[in-house]
Parts: C-alpha cells; structure tokens; sequence
C-alpha cells in the first residue's frame, strides 16, 4: 500500500541542502557567519572563502559539531588567480559546488563626491563587484557542468537609496544589476541567481558604532519592526533562496530591513500623521 503523501514533510525537504556544497566567501564576516551556520544546519557541506586568516580559521572547529565537511581557504577575491586556485581545491575535495554565497564586501568610509579618495573608489569596486563577477564566473562553471545550481549575492539597501558611501552605493547596485543579467543567462541552463540586500545589521564589526552612541535607538525607531537585524534574519533568506523551495525564484532582489526602505514617505509626515513610522513608535 502506497504510504500517503505528506506536504509537509515535502515543503520541509524543500529547505534541506543534504549531500550538496555551498561556496561562501567572505566567510570570516559577521553576516556571513550566520549564513554558514544555517547552511550547515541544514545539512550543507561547506567551503568558506576569505583573507582573515585567523577567522577562518576558527570556523571549521565550530562548524565541526555539525558534522559537515569544510574547506577553509585563503582567497582574495578580487584576484582571478586566487580564484582560480580556490575552484581547483573546490574540484579536488568535493568535485565541484551546487551553491554560492558571494558575500566578501568592504564598506568604504563616509565621503563626498567630491572628497572621494580614487584608490578606495577601485578598492570597493575590486571587492565588492569584481569579486562578485569572478566567484560567479568561476564556481559557476561547476553548476553550468551540471545543469543545476543557485547564486545568491549578498547586496545592501544602500544601493535604492544615496547613503554616505558614494562607492559602496554604485557598487551594490552593480552587483544587483549583475545577479539579474546571471539570472537571465544562466536560468536556462538551470541555474538561478538572486540577491539579499540587508538593511541596519548589527554585527562584531559594526558594534562599536551602536555601543558608544545612541545609534541603536535612533535607527530601531526608524524601522517598523523596531529593532535592528541580526546575521540570521541574513541567514534564513539566503538559505530560503538557496534550496529548492524557491527553484521558481529567479533575478529578484530581496529586501531584509525591518521594512525600512518602505517608512520613507511616513517618516516625512508631522510626527502626529506618523503611524509606524519615527513619530509614534508602538
């Protein structure tokens, strides 16, 4: 007798990513390592990409409780040949990859056009867009090999709106413009591509700036779901976007920020029209 079919149990091995391995760069980071923790968690094997060392080198002693393979490699992902050499080590261990999460990113310092230094201009694009077109280019030819695959390229709400970056804002939206010229491209051939673009983050590495202002509060009243993000509000998209529970998921840019970038017009009210927005916080 056939056993009955049960969609819950098949919704639920949607989101599992057993026997499959997930390319991570910039893995070292605080958003990235809520993202290596659920993608470990749901059972994928793992290779983490990044140029702190001494991260990396922490994390597959961590990740090890979870019993999943990790590769832990040095790259710089601006350079081709770095690359390149990663993707061989990729082959060797685990004859390829089913995922990448081009996470590595650098956030300029706050500057105005005018002021804007040139070197740290090149600099953000060499990591922040460069990277993502290499590490697409490279690991994507595994997926391409095998006609099936998933991208997801770690964005930011700085690039809807002007923030105080100048380089950091062009930059992710070129890697938003790039995710939908892959999704185009390679959608044929079975392999998806979208981007995560997070708002107000809370991470080890921007800590300092809420643990000696009032920043925290200011930016939280800002949001709707008054608070700031944490690595695995991060983590659960990408993860989503990964699995096959979004296989029709395809080109489109998600935004995880509280609902932030939709409180525009509310926050531009007199404080007494403001329902949600920074005048009457509930």
């Amino acid at each position: 007798m056939q056993a009955p079919h049960n969609p819950h149990a098949a919704a639920a091995a949607d989101l599992r990513l057993d026997g499959r391995v997930a390319v991570v760069t910039g893995a070292a980071g605080g958003i990235a390592r809520g993202i290596v923790e659920r993608l470990a968690l749901l059972g994928a094997d793992l290779v983490l990409l990044d140029i702190n060392d001494a991260g990396l080198a922490a994390l597959p002693q961590w990740l090890a409780v979870h019993g999943r393979r990790v590769l832990a490699l040095h790259c710089d992902v601006s350079d081709p040949h770095q690359v390149g050499a990663a993707a061989a080590r990729v082959a060797q261990a685990f004859d390829g990859c089913d995922f990448l999460v081009n996470n590595a990113g650098v956030l300029p310092a706050a500057s105005s056009i005018e002021d804007q230094s040139l070197q740290v201009w090149d600099d953000s694009m060499a990591v922040n867009v460069r990277g993502v077109f290499l590490c697409t280019q490279t690991f994507g030819r595994f997926m391409l090999r095998r006609r099936s695959g998933s991208i997801v390229n770690i964005a930011s709400i700085g690039a809807q709106a002007p923030n105080a970056s100048p380089p950091y804002a062009a930059a992710k939206a070129a890697v938003i413009a790039f995710t939908r010229q892959t999704a185009v491209e390679w959608g044929p051939e079975g392999v998806r591509a979208n981007s995560v673009s997070p708002g107000f983050v809370r991470t080890p590495l921007s800590e300092h700036m809420y643990a000696t202002t009032d920043m925290a509060q200011v930016r939280s009243a800002m949001v709707p779901v008054r608070r700031l993000g944490m690595p695995m509000d991060i983590a659960g998209v990408v993860a989503f976007l990964l699995s096959d529970a979004a296989a029709y998921v395809n080109g489109q840019d998600m935004q995880v920020d509280g609902g932030f970038m939709q409180s525009t017009l509310m926050r531009a009210q007199p404080p007494r029209g403001q329902h949600g927005g920074t005048g009457r916080g509930r």
